[in-house]
């Protein structure tokens, strides 16, 4: 093994790999590796200019007793950055400490080099690079020795019933409803950002931490150690990017459904709205509103004067969300330009189709700048200088047909080495072009982010979930996951996406506790693809604004007059709780903290906030206590060490020990921190 020590930084050369651990702010490193004989310099998400910090770097030998009872001194070598340090064998094995404790070291099991006192024959290595034919890129796993009693949080949002994430296998890679965003934050005191877009999958193994990625260039990832969770997270966004400032006129109720097919009949819905006396904040006009997918515009029929329907609803308070989709349909008026120019994604064999929703279509490649432009100029004419006042990016992952990543390609490469930033790329074609148009703060919707994507206006949400008590468990450890990852502004469809039937009861009792629950998330969304589908469609056409199906109505007062009390009452406690709210965006914009909390977030000295997941804390004062299961009227709710009052009876609680409360349909448990 060949040492060099550079300022910051420690570069260690062995049969062809070059390894390089350098200072990376503060208490921090960024840890790369390549094959190949230079960098590619790709910062991936690592884009913020970070402390400038004076880490210590070294060689020195370590005297190692051989099998024939002689001793051998070997060089390693050692970086150590405030907190953090890693040390670098002779082999290459790398193993990292926070001040003097061993968090993280990885696995190699294979003769000499082996630190592990277990079975040294296997031939199993650290760092694994297998050449893909054809290419200059890797296939590669990077193993890692596992601590069984290590809890991992964050890496995005999995639909699954497990918050902690050790045992789990996560596939890295976007998909309708599932986001990869690969930081972890480590009950040990480490965070741990893979920073690398390619698709793969890694797992918590008790026995083995296993990274493995299909098609790469390189290895990369940023570890960072603190003394907890928060200050984890807000090491992690020095180094990826704080959310900007979020418009308070967007904090009360978003109105939307499946979906509102005229003029009219948005105009409509916001007048009643009025009427009642309910301010909305926003209304969504959902997809096929437009002629065919990829034109990116309104269906005049149905649309006719789509700048007097924005004026209006402006004079309303009310802003304006248009959905707009990747996906170019060939009998689109934009498939063929974009085409010739480059601007669509590309398949490796094959005929050339990506989605097959309502047409074939191919959809856009974000990574190449002339794409931007040319979508931006389009919807811009069509949406924007009409006066919409932001997008929501739908099937943003991209939502392929089927999920062979191997057969797409960007002008940046291969699905496989960079598709994981498909989302954030999209979000950038609005985002920045928004900037550039003057405007301040944009607030787009999406369907999914990558690590990074809290810098660009991104409202993230959950994606198309079942309307069921157990997917509304999954939402909850979904969004604090989210959270841990450095994606603040995360929400659901309050009641899920997919319903069977607006009239059952059991459905009704489901939208009032999802509802509940997202008073207390960072963005409050009524929306859903409500069934039965019943409702004729407005004309014979096979395409336009006119021809596809519609949900059933899904506004305040479309569930009875019962649920319509409750709901308003939650509204209230929505609009009273604004100033709160405005400070938790503030905080999410300097420190990173996400507005949904894990228990453990706030209170990291409590062993038993580590193992609770079905409650949490909406910033530092309420804990909310979710009603998560069918005809459940009472739950236990652990509290921490304090004083709590529960906000329905005023009764006050001392903390540490759990406690028994009463939660009618009319109110979810929520306790406010004295």
């Amino acid at each position: 093994m060949e040492f060099i020590t550079e300022k910051n930084a420690l570069i260690c050369k062995r049969q062809g790999e070059t390894l390089r651990v350098e200072a990376w702010g503060e208490n921090s490193l960024r840890v790369r590796a390549t094959m190949l004989k230079d960098f590619t310099g790709n910062d991936w998400a690592l884009t913020e200019k970070v402390k400038e910090t004076s880490a210590e770097v070294k060689t020195f030998d370590v005297t190692y007793r051989t099998g024939e009872g002689t001793d051998v001194d070997r060089t390693h070598g050692k970086i150590v950055n405030g907190d953090i340090s890693c040390e670098v064998n002779f082999a290459g094995v790398m193993s990292f400490y926070k001040k003097d404790k061993l968090i993280l070291r990885e696995y190699f099991r294979s003769y000499d080099g082996t630190i592990s006192r277990e079975s040294r024959c296997l031939k199993i290595v650290n760092r694994e690079w297998k050449g893909v034919q054809g290419s200059d890129n890797y296939k590669l796993k990077v193993r890692f020795d596992s601590n069984p009693g290590e809890k991992l949080f964050g890496m995005g949002q999995y639909q699954q019933q497990n918050m902690n994430l050790k045992g789990c296998t996560l596939e890295l890679a976007q998909r309708n409803s599932q986001i990869s965003v690969p930081f972890a934050v480590s009950s040990l005191g480490y965070g741990m950002l893979w920073n690398n877009p390619g698709v793969g999958q890694v797992t918590f193994g008790n026995n083995m931490t296993l990274w493995d990625m299909h098609s790469t260039k390189e290895m990369d990832y940023y570890i960072t150690v603190a003394d907890t969770p928060k200050e984890i997270v807000a090491n992690y966004a020095s180094a990826t990017g704080y959310a900007g400032e979020f418009p308070e006129e967007l904090m009360g109720l978003w109105q939307c459904k499946l979906r509102y097919r005229t003029q009219d009949e948005v105009l409509s819905i916001a007048r009643k709205y009025k009427e009642l006396g309910i301010h909305i904040d926003q209304i969504v006009i959902d997809f096929f509103h437009w002629t065919y997918q990829g034109d990116w515009k309104f269906d005049k029929k149905y649309w006719p004067d789509p700048k007097a329907m924005v004026d209006e609803l402006h004079s309303m308070g009310i802003k304006v969300i248009v959905s707009v989709w990747p996906s170019v349909d060939r009998k689109s008026e934009n498939f063929y330009p974009m085409l010739e120019k480059g601007l669509l994604i590309k398949t490796e064999r094959g005929a050339l189709q990506t989605y097959d929703y309502q047409g074939d279509c191919v959809e856009i490649d974000v990574f190449n700048p002339e794409t931007s432009k040319y979508v931006w100029e389009v919807c811009k004419k069509n949406y924007y200088d009409f006066g919409i006042d932001g997008f929501w990016l739908d099937n943003s992952e991209p939502d392929y047909g089927v999920y062979d990543f191997e057969n797409f390609r960007y002008i940046d490469g291969s699905a496989l080495e960079v598709s994981n930033l498909y989302p954030q790329k999209y979000s950038r074609v609005f985002y920045d072009n928004m900037v550039k148009e003057g405007q301040k703060n944009p607030v787009n919707l999406l369907r999914c982010a990558w690590a990074g994507s809290q810098k660009y206006g991104n409202v993230v949400w959950s994606g198309d979930v079942p309307s069921t008590f157990e997917a509304l468990q999954d939402q909850l450890q979904c969004g604090l996951n989210m959270g841990l990852a450095g994606i603040p502004w995360w929400t659901t469809d309050i009641g899920g996406f997919m319903t069977d039937d607006v009239n059952d009861p059991d459905f009704r009792q489901l939208l009032i506790r999802w509802y509940q629950f997202a008073v207390y998330t960072a963005v409050f969304r009524l929306h859903g693809d409500r069934g039965p589908y019943n409702i004729p469609a407005l004309d014979d056409r096979d395409w336009g604004g006119g021809y596809l199906h519609t949900g059933q109505d899904n506004e305040m007062w479309s569930y009875g007059d019962d649920n319509f009390k409750i709901m308003k009452k939650y509204y209230d406690i929505r609009k009273e709780l604004k100033p709160y709210i405005k400070s938790l965006y503030n905080e999410a914009s300097t420190n990173g903290s996400p507005l949904i909390r894990t228990m453990f977030y706030e209170f990291p000295e409590d062993e038993k906030c580590w193992d609770i997941q079905d409650q949490y804390m909406f910033g530092e004062k309420y804990l909310v206590a979710p009603i998560l299961h069918l005809n459940e009227f009472e739950r236990e709710v652990y509290l921490p060490k304090g004083n709590w009052k529960l906000t329905s009876t005023g009764e006050e609680f001392a903390g540490e020990r759990t406690v028994k409360v009463s939660a009618p349909i009319e109110y979810m448990p929520v306790f406010e921190k004295l």
